[in-house]
């Protein structure tokens, strides 16, 4: 029997608010990031009604277009047959499970290969020029004209001119073959816990009967995951899976989660987490580590230095020392910020103690 594993995951959402602006109007706005709004075309609801009917569209007729507009479909995971159709939905679902192979194994082989051929490319045509550089024909590595005109008077095509033409075509493979692989490496390695996600749903499901088939989900070194990373590898994925590991009820249920979201599985071992609700959450939490970061020093900086003693003084430029360590390992920690904007932050939050200090002490 298997084990009740939980599988967690976000999706971002699109939230969407009616505001009533006109008697007729309706603005639908969407959180994207453009600019732009529709409205609902009032003149639409007016063709339906009877010619002598002129009057405006009620209130409840706005609400249900607005309602048909707002109509989602979800497919549910369960709809899909077991198997490949079942394994592509569920993959699909969310960025977190959207991991794959690199083969980063078979990309090499293929650039060695082509790095091989263009050497040899490079020796033939070396030998080429090296057979060329005599007085009679150094015309042939001198001008391109030459060399054509040297292989009609042999009566065969110009080696130079077809050597030239597979190194072009080679030097285009391998190339791109560089460029794609340059590409590839750009993906990032998923997190341990989006890999440990997608691993227990295959032990619950086991969606594929050939063990050779399944096996690539334990090459963990060549997956890669189509997530874009940015802060969710840290403090936002610790609480995004704080969150996954809460007791199920309705709080959960409906906080952190959409309808949309809800109507994808009805399985228990499946919970779909709203990208824009732990992002706020998230937010919130920094806001206050932030906000606790900066009262507690100042609160007590102010008793010492209120004292006036010297030693006092000394005590209060150490509590200095130790919140900006403290702010700057929570820079470090919450954040993806980069060193050169952890030294900004952190000699920031160090003047403004400073600048405390010594205006109290005046």
């Amino acid at each position: 029997m298997a084990q009740d594993f939980g599988v967690s995951a976000r999706v971002p959402e699109k939230q969407w608010s009616v505001a009533s602006q006109t008697p007729g109007d309706a603005i639908i706005n969407i959180d994207i990031d453009s600019r732009a709004t529709t409205t609902v075309n009032t003149h639409s609801l007016y063709s339906s009604k009877s010619p002598e009917d002129s009057t405006k569209p009620t209130a409840a007729e706005i609400a249900a277009a607005n309602l048909e507009i707002n109509h989602t479909i979800t497919i549910p995971l369960h709809d899909y047959p077991n198997g490949i159709p079942l394994q592509a939905a569920f993959q699909s679902s969310d960025q977190s499970f959207s991991i794959y192979r690199s083969f980063d194994y078979l990309h090499s082989r293929v650039i060695l290969e082509l790095q091989d051929e263009l050497r040899c490319l490079e020796d033939g045509l070396a030998d080429l020029d090296r057979i060329d550089n005599n007085p009679r024909r150094i015309k042939c590595i001198t001008s391109r004209a030459g060399d054509i005109k040297q292989a009609k008077r042999d009566n065969k095509p110009s080696e130079r001119a077809s050597l030239l033409s597979r190194i072009r075509e080679t030097l285009v493979n391998y190339d791109e073959m560089l460029s794609r692989a340059r590409d590839l490496n750009a993906f990032q390695r998923p997190s341990h816990r989006d890999y440990r996600s997608l691993r227990r749903w295959f032990w619950n499901e086991k969606p594929l009967c050939s063990s050779r088939e399944e096996a690539f989900i334990k090459r963990k070194e060549d997956l890669v995951t189509l997530r874009h990373g940015r802060e969710w590898a840290g403090f936002d994925g610790l609480v995004e899976e704080i969150v996954s590991k809460m007791p199920t009820c309705w709080l959960k249920r409906y906080i952190f989660t959409t309808p949309a979201l809800r109507a994808k599985t009805s399985d228990t071992h499946i919970f779909y987490c709203s990208a824009s609700r732990i992002e706020a959450l998230v937010n919130l939490l920094i806001t206050l580590i932030i906000f606790v970061l900066l009262v507690l020093p100042v609160v007590a900086m102010y008793k010492l230095t209120a004292i006036g003693d010297r030693n006092n003084t000394f005590d209060a430029i150490g509590i200095l020392v130790v919140f900006t360590l403290l702010f700057s390992v929570a820079m470090g920690v919450l954040t993806r910020a980069k060193r050169h904007e952890l030294f900004a932050a952190g000699a920031g939050y160090a003047a403004v103690l400073v600048v405390f200090i010594s205006n109290f002490q005046k």
